[in-house]
């Protein structure tokens, strides 16, 4: 979790691999304006049926598009889309560290606190904002990455754990329409997959990786949308950033690259100071980058 390794090396792969709302599980109730208010931080919210959350989006980078799964050897996106929840709970307004204190404690022991309890209508982020609301006194940030992803030596933590994070978000994305399921056969056994359905869903995500730290890059990054900011880091900690970035041009991937490595190194107690921010969001990329 706490992994210290720098940026991934450029894989000589193909580029071919880049072939690249709501489910309706629930109502807004009387946070529809602010959840609505986060869906369309992103510019671009044209395409309403194909609106993706952040697990979705980090997700949908490590899939294989042919293949419907993962890397066997990634062993950091679990973590990853652990730490998403957390965040995308923290913009949508549901969850918010305690204050700092007089002597400031650091981000990671600082404790999580409800914000709002309503649904916000996705399983996923209600299990996990269940699990917070219910457990008193309230716990520590980095207690919460290890509760929900499993990691934890406390036996009366371990019912916090989310299970089956990656199939339930896959089946999420197939009900959006950008992957299938299918059974694939691996000699021992047989594995539920799910390859890429639509092309435009994941050539839109990867651009907008893409842009992210190029073409729309400021050297400050609280003038990064929140939730692209999110995106690039975690998608980093998950280690699939890389599936975004090998189709650039050599140059291109360069800067990338480096741009990257300046928000890995960013003062993450700092930053989380300055007007404007989320602190838990802060916290988060503390716990993955340090």
């Amino acid at each position: 979790m706490n992994k210290s390794k720098g940026l991934v090396q450029r894989k000589n792969i193909a580029s071919s691999s880049q072939s690249s709302d709501r489910d309706g599980l629930g109502s807004y109730d009387k946070d529809e304006d602010q959840d609505k208010k986060y869906i369309e931080s992103e510019e671009d919210v044209d395409a309403k049926e194909t609106r993706l959350t952040l697990m979705e989006e980090v997700l949908l980078l490590g899939l294989k598009d042919k293949e419907g799964y993962t890397s066997f050897w990634n062993d950091c996106i679990s973590f990853g889309l652990r730490g998403c929840i957390l965040i995308e709970l923290a913009l949508r307004g549901r969850i918010e560290l305690e204050k700092a204190g007089m002597r400031r404690r650091s981000l990671l022991v600082r404790k999580v606190l409800i914000k709002n309890d309503t649904p916000t209508g996705d399983v996923l982020l209600d299990q996990a904002l269940k699990h917070i609301k219910e457990t008193s006194p309230p716990e520590a940030l980095q207690s919460w990455i290890a509760y929900l992803s499993g990691e934890t030596w406390n036996p009366l933590k371990l019912h916090y754990q989310l299970r089956n994070v990656r199939e339930r978000l896959a089946k999420n994305l197939v009900d959006k329409g950008v992957l299938t399921t299918e059974k694939q056969n691996f000699l021992l056994f047989d594995m539920t997959t799910h390859p890429l359905t639509d092309n435009t869903a994941k050539n839109k995500l990867v651009k907008k990786v893409q842009e992210a730290v190029l073409g729309r890059w400021v050297n400050d990054p609280h003038r990064l949308d929140k939730r692209i900011l999110s995106l690039v880091l975690l998608a980093h900690s998950s280690d699939v950033l890389e599936n975004a970035f090998s189709p650039l041009s050599d140059d291109d991937y360069e800067v990338a690259m480096k741009r990257v490595s300046e928000l890995l190194h960013l003062d993450m107690e700092n930053e989380s100071m300055k007007p404007n921010t989320v602190e838990l969001m802060w916290g988060v990329f503390a716990a993955f980058t340090k």
